[in-house]
């Protein structure tokens, strides 16, 4: 039996959003409604790796039906506590989703695949949990040939790569790396949008795929 549940010593000491969200939270607004616009109807969400539930609610407070798993009992413990009107559970990608909670409209899974050791497990559960025809929507920090660059010349690689950080971030992906896994789990019509920064620079990038 596989026990890869690498990402859930992640901690978090409340149930507040963090400073990423400030830039993640209005692309991922506007990928939401947009989807909403074209389907003309109410969407249901999957949030994976919901975290603390923060940015569970605020897709809730969108107007979108909600559900999120993360592996952190710590995590899902300040989720249950501050947001007790949405489904919140202890749950993993490597685990079998889609049987226990259904399909969606949408996924949605926010700085999470760059902490997973399998990262096409993730992918694969990401993919079951879309209905044909609905999107995923995926964050995760962006690196590219500029930004690499910058961090080498600027002596922030170590900071950026965080070998340190217990539970920290294990993968660094590309949009040529990121594109790859989403198509290998059989994602189509991929999306990129850079956030944070300027688009050479960007502090994350976000993928919109389609099933």
């Amino acid at each position: 039996m596989e026990n890869l549940v690498d990402i859930s010593g992640y901690r978090y000491l409340n149930s507040g959003l963090n400073g990423s969200h400030a830039y993640l939270l209005p692309i991922l607004r506007s990928a939401l409604l947009a989807e909403k616009l074209k389907a003309g109807r109410e969407l249901r969400v999957f949030d994976l790796g919901c975290g603390n539930g923060s940015v569970t609610a605020a897709v809730a407070g969108m107007g979108f039906a909600v559900t999120g798993v993360d592996p952190s009992k710590e995590a899902i413990e300040h989720a249950n506590a501050a947001y007790p009107h949405l489904e919140l559970n202890q749950g993993s990608a490597y685990e079998g989703l889609a049987g226990r909670y259904g399909c969606f409209d949408i996924a949605i899974s926010l700085e999470v695949v760059e902490h997973v050791f399998s990262p096409r497990k993730y992918a694969a559960t990401l993919y079951s949990l879309v209905k044909d025809g609905g999107a995923a929507i995926i964050s995760t920090p962006y690196h590219g040939y500029w930004k690499n660059l910058a961090l080498a010349v600027s002596g922030a690689m170590d900071r950026h790569f965080t070998a340190l950080w217990d539970f920290g971030h294990i993968k660094f992906w590309s949009i040529q790396t990121l594109t790859v896994l989403l198509k290998e789990a059989g994602f189509r019509e991929i999306v990129f949008y850079r956030v944070g920064r300027i688009g050479p620079l960007a502090k994350s990038m976000v993928a919109v795929a389609r099933r």
